[in-house]
């Protein structure tokens, strides 16, 4: 290959997470910054954390509760219909009833 366009590899590449977390990665950057890495991540730690980026997660509750609402609704709605399909014959019921 023409070396003149391959990056320069770093071996050491210092890795900086908003943490305070830092260790070193082989990169073609010699410096890299990150939100998240292995120490502070829920999926490895166990812990529950939000990170919450322009308040992405108050947005997906408020979403959340607002299903939950329509849901409930639709619940009570689907309990009154059920009462009045019930009393709702089909057509075979009423040919058998004419004979």
């Amino acid at each position: 290959m023409n070396k003149t366009n391959q990056d320069q590899y770093y071996p050491q590449a210092k890795v900086s997470c908003a943490c305070g977390n830092e260790f070193s990665v082989g990169s073609t950057k010699p410096e890299i910054k990150v939100d998240i890495c292995s120490s502070c991540h829920p999926f490895f730690t166990g812990q529950m954390k939000y990170v919450d980026a322009g308040g992405r997660v108050k947005r997906f509750e408020d979403r959340l509760k607002q299903v939950k609402k329509q849901s409930a609704k639709s619940k009570k709605r689907g309990q009154r219909d059920q009462s009045t399909t019930a009393s709702v014959k089909t057509l075979k019921e009423m040919l058998e009833q004419t004979k």
